[in-house]
């Protein structure tokens, strides 16, 4: 019950923890200032979070999960073709981190040291992982690793590109992010292709009946 109720403070704090640490950093300064804005004990807020910098940014990312799937619900995303919904899902996340630009400039830094590139992983994994979900992917074999793989450094390059971004709407960022989406499609189709052909140069019942008359 206690983690439970520690993890939904952490979401609630979360944004507002963004927003605190474009200028207090991912800091104890930023969770008491948050927790003064939401009229939370100040004190619980500090032990909700005394993991220190990696769990604001980790309950960021998983409030900026919520959000993503509250505006592209999986009925909303059926009607897009799988292109537009990974698009759509990374231009939600993109949207929603808009006005925390700053944090997340920091976060980045954060997140890069080497005691943290482990932890950073798995949340970009998880990240990848739930955007294919939403997206109706249900692979089990090793497409399930290639497309989460391949996502999560698609979603990484962007969110740098995104920080530096300054132009207008966000074009450079919108104009990347189409770019590398048109590789993951160029990839898929290519390992589909490669994948079928494989399948059709096998034939069973040719296989069979070598066995049963050998060539002689």
């Amino acid at each position: 019950m206690e983690n439970t109720s520690l993890d939904a403070l952490r979401l609630d704090l979360a944004p507002r923890i963004a927003a605190a640490a474009a200028f207090d950093g991912w800091s104890e300064a930023a969770v008491r200032a948050a927790a003064g804005e939401a009229g939370t004990d100040p004190d619980a807020a500090t032990y909700a979070f005394s993991g220190g910098a990696m769990a604001m940014i980790s309950a960021y990312i998983g409030w900026v999960d919520q959000q993503m799937i509250a505006a592209l619900p999986k009925d909303k995303l059926a009607a897009m073709k799988i292109r537009e919904r990974i698009r759509a899902q990374v231009q939600a996340r993109l949207d929603v981190m808009t006005p925390h630009k700053e944090a997340l400039r920091r976060a980045q830094s954060i997140m890069a040291m080497p005691q943290n590139v482990g932890r950073t992983l798995k949340l970009g994994w998880h990240s990848a992982d739930v955007m294919w979900r939403q997206a109706g992917d249900t692979a089990t074999d090793y497409n399930h690793y290639t497309k989460r793989m391949t996502l999560g450094s698609i979603y990484a390059a962007t969110l740098a590109v995104f920080v530096a971004d300054s132009s207008e709407d966000g074009a450079e960022t919108k104009a990347f992010l189409e770019r590398r989406i048109d590789g993951i499609m160029q990839f898929e189709k290519a390992k589909a292709r490669l994948l079928n052909r494989d399948v059709e140069q096998f034939s069973p019942a040719r296989l069979l009946g070598r066995l049963r008359y050998p060539a002689r």
